[in-house]
């Protein structure tokens, strides 16, 4: 059965109306454990400790869990003396000098990455012949095969075709299209039975400097990653080529090229939260120098007809 769009809940304790907010990973100082604590209370304090390196809380806790297993069973069988705090402490200090942990930056992609599908539009040449006229990017927003790219990407383009993160092709039409916005709306005719859609998250506890990733097909390579930081809300671009300002835009500096048109800006948890729709460059040579534009969630999900968060 298919399920609806995925939205992740954007409040967090201590954000303003406004939209100021904490950190995405907000992680409190873990308190010293008495001195007299038991076993138990070392551990949980060692515990928090590695939880506030996000890369390595998972390790350190199974390593952790092993050697409390290996532990109790010694205590228990043999009579060997029981876990103890220098014991713990080496093994955090082992695991974060040994393991080789993926950064939140690798996570995000890696969540995202099922839901982000290549799109290629295809017009007519001279002679009459299909060409390929273009590539950009799209994300998956429901699993019933609904896409959100640039409408600029698909563009007076005869057919469509989108290529999905296992190779998977399908013909795509477009269902809708907000112009003020760059949006245009896919409906995939061939929906793979396992596809996984994007979670989407509202912007409005974001501030400028989280952690964004963006995830697209920069000069049709790909899919490729990079990441940043938001570097500011309420932007206005106008590309080189258009006519039309769009505003209420996200700035990001996490490197996009032509090709990652129509691709998503996540968090990292590898929430949607925009849609890249432009890059500035003084030049003409529309390569990177450092900003990037992106869409809100917020409007793009309106061009889909979702309900708003």
């Amino acid at each position: 059965m298919r399920k609806p769009a995925l939205y992740s809940p954007s409040s967090r304790a201590g954000a303003s109306p406004s939209g100021a907010g904490a950190q995405l990973d907000p992680v409190a100082d873990a308190p010293e454990a008495p001195r007299r604590a038991g076993r138990w209370s070392r551990f949980r304090a060692a515990s928090a400790s590695a939880a506030s390196r996000p890369r390595v809380m998972w390790s350190a806790m199974a390593l952790l869990a092993a050697l409390l297993a290996a532990s109790v069973w010694q205590g228990g069988v043999s009579g060997s003396k029981a876990l103890t705090q220098k014991d713990i402490d080496a093994a955090v200090l082992r695991t974060l000098t040994t393991q080789n942990l993926p950064s939140r930056a690798a996570r995000a992609a890696e969540k995202i990455r099922p839901a982000v599908v290549r799109v290629m539009s295809y017009g007519k040449d001279a002679e009459g012949k299909e060409v390929e006229q273009g590539v950009g990017t799209g994300v998956v927003i429901t699993d019933k095969g609904i896409i959100l790219t640039n409408l600029h990407v698909v563009q007076s383009a005869r057919s469509i075709k989108v290529v999905y993160a296992d190779g998977a092709e399908s013909p795509a039409t477009v269902t809708g299209a907000q112009p003020q916005n760059d949006l245009a709306v896919l409906q995939a005719q061939i929906i793979p039975d396992d596809l996984i859609a994007a979670t989407m998250r509202s912007t409005n506890d974001l501030v400028p400097g989280e952690d964004v990733v963006a995830v697209g097909f920069p000069f049709g390579i790909g899919p490729s990653v990079s990441s940043g930081v938001i570097s500011g809300f309420g932007r206005a671009f106008k590309s080189p080529e258009g006519v039309q300002e769009i505003g209420n835009l996200i700035q990001f500096d996490a490197a996009a090229n032509p090709g990652n048109s129509g691709g998503p800006l996540v968090t990292m948890d590898g929430e949607v939260i925009g849609i890249v729709t432009g890059i500035l460059n003084p030049t003409s040579h529309r390569t990177f120098v450092g900003i990037g534009f992106a869409v809100p969630i917020e409007s793009a999900a309106s061009a889909a007809g979702l309900p708003p968060f």
